[in-house]
């Protein structure tokens, strides 16, 4: 356990010491942890109390051209971080520096500045709870659909705060894939019942999902085999967290196709 504690604090300092970009602490929402937390606690007391209560008195609302208007925009932002990576060359530099402690300033400011775009966008990505609870869908509410928005907005402001490591440039690359799949989903859906036919492909939404979550594991695992110079103590963080969303993951599946799918005589 002491070298363990040991390996985490002389990573931490490291990080902070050579790669934390001071110029973080001056933009939107990144100053100090309350007004992240205070934007938490308001979408949690909303989409757990305030709305269902609000709503169980209301008509649902249709929320039709928002929805689409939403999940469009979704979908272009998130083709723009998958493609942030290639713009400032981050793939390169990974395949050239790939265990290399070695990061120049401007790769530092890139790395910051991708990672402010991702933060961003999980904190917009909360809207999708929300939308549920105005249009009276609370059965989709769900645990993990919460914890999920929750825990990657706090996960993804300490990462820019405080570990901004290269690690994550993989991890917000395969997350953006994901999410341009799921985002035009449910913008086929929002169109209206005349599309449904186009979207035979719900159930192996999950599936990308969890190849992603192997994906991140793979990887991560892949620096500790070679003993990148890379922050091991964020590595570890990475792998428990992926593990956590594939075990999470692979339940709603089971749940929701394996369970009930109907047997064969």
């Amino acid at each position: 356990m002491a070298e363990i504690m040991h390996m985490v604090v002389d990573n931490y300092n490291e990080l902070v010491e050579h790669t934390k970009d001071p110029t973080v602490d001056s933009w939107l929402l990144m100053s100090s942890p309350w007004p992240v937390f205070s934007i938490l606690a308001c979408y949690l007391y909303f989409v757990l109390y305030l709305g269902p209560k609000v709503m169980a008195n209301h008509k649902p609302f249709q929320l039709t051209g928002v929805l689409i208007a939403y999940n469009f925009v979704q979908v272009i932002f998130s083709i723009f971080l998958a493609y942030l990576p290639f713009q400032e060359s981050a793939f390169s530099y990974l395949i050239n520096n790939a265990c290399s402690a070695h990061r120049t300033a401007e790769f530092s400011r890139a790395l910051s500045s991708g990672a402010w775009w991702y933060f961003f966008a999980k904190v917009t990505e909360l809207l999708d709870t929300i939308f549920f609870v105005l249009r009276k869908k609370q059965s989709q509410v769900t645990f993990l659909h919460v914890y999920h928005h929750t825990i990657t907005v706090i996960f993804s402001w300490v990462y820019l705060k405080y570990i901004p490591g290269e690690q994550g440039i993989v991890i917000a690359f395969l997350n953006s894939l994901v999410h341009v799949a799921m985002y035009t989903y449910y913008l086929i859906a929002a169109m209206g019942p005349k599309y449904q036919k186009y979207l035979w492909w719900k159930r192996y939404m999950t599936w990308i999902q969890l190849i992603q979550f192997c994906l991140m594991v793979a990887y991560m695992l892949g620096l500790l085999a070679y003993d990148c110079k890379l922050p091991k103590a964020l590595t570890l963080f990475f792998v428990g967290n992926s593990v956590v969303f594939l075990f999470l993951f692979s339940d709603f599946y089971r749940k929701a196709y394996v369970k009930n799918k109907p047997k064969v005589n």
